[in-house]
């Protein structure tokens, strides 16, 4: 069986295939795209299958290097980012629990509280995005990371994407469930002014995952947008969350709570900083 490779404006020098062909169709005619880059993490195509007219996710990892949004570890097969206040380690490519394909890592940033005058570090955070919602920010095409970040319109274009983005959040110290929850509500409350009982009954769902928890160092919480309203949230304290825990539908809490780290006052202004030094690289 041979297999014609077509390059769209590219290389596959540095990248590593990962191919599967069905016994069903042994005449294959692969075509490789390019629809984006995400420097320093990774880089994905769309493969076609000449015999059915099929289009398939194909993801390559590349090579990681260093980066405004940390600092990159690994090699073709196992590629991370460090958050460099706390270290934390985020995969730059991950399958999340009820997302339909693999999610790329656009930034990382930390969330601090201060307790008698003293910064603490409380979490580190990333966000990924289908690399496919890029097609959908041409209008940012070549904008500086500056301009990026303080523009909302960007951000609420990739809220109202009907493909996911997920922010997977790392604890880097002992909390208890209340207080973590006291914390996230007192930064969402306050953007949901006027609750409708729908509001009402998602931010009591949102409150029970937290309520007499403990949330100990290395717990991970992942807060995945859908196509709005809807949002799923899952938690883990023992490595990556297997499943989703309970979906949020509410337009008013999910928008609030996404505004809470991509809105005009973030409450980690270092994620909101990467992130947008992501963008700015991704759509150059």
């Amino acid at each position: 069986m041979s297999v014609q490779i077509v390059c769209c404006s590219t290389t596959l020098a540095n990248y590593t295939p990962k191919l599967s062909f069905s016994q069903n169709n042994p005449t294959f005619f692969t075509h490789y795209k390019k629809i984006q880059t995400f420097p320093h993490l990774s880089t994905f195509f769309h493969k076609f299958s000449h015999k059915n007219c099929r289009k398939i996710n194909t993801h390559y990892t590349v090579k990681a290097s260093v980066s405004s949004s940390g600092r990159a570890v690994g090699n073709a097969d196992a590629a991370y980012i460090e958050e460099p206040a706390t270290k934390v380690k985020f995969p730059t490519s991950v399958d999340f629990p009820g997302c339909s394909s693999s999610l790329s890592l656009l930034g990382t940033g930390y969330r601090e509280k201060v307790f008698a005058i003293i910064g603490v570090k409380v979490y580190a955070a990333g966000l990924y995005v289908n690399p496919a919602m890029l097609n959908d920010l041409g209008s940012w095409n070549g904008k500086p990371a500056a301009e990026i970040e303080k523009d909302l319109s960007l951000f609420q274009s990739i809220y109202q994407s009907s493909l996911e983005n997920s922010l997977r959040i790392a604890l880097v110290r002992d909390v208890d469930g209340k207080t973590f929850w006291d914390a996230l509500d007192e930064a969402v409350s306050p953007r949901v002014a006027s609750p409708t009982p729908v509001d009402e009954t998602a931010l009591a769902i949102f409150r029970s995952i937290f309520q007499g928890r403990s949330l100990k160092k290395g717990t991970l919480i992942l807060l995945t947008w859908l196509e709005p309203p809807k949002m799923l949230v899952s938690v883990s304290t023992d490595g990556v969350p297997p499943k989703v825990d309970v979906t949020i539908d509410s337009m008013n809490v999910t928008r609030a709570l996404f505004d809470v780290f991509f809105g005009e006052s973030p409450v980690s202004p270092t994620l909101k900083t990467s992130v947008a030094s992501g963008l700015a690289n991704a759509l150059q």
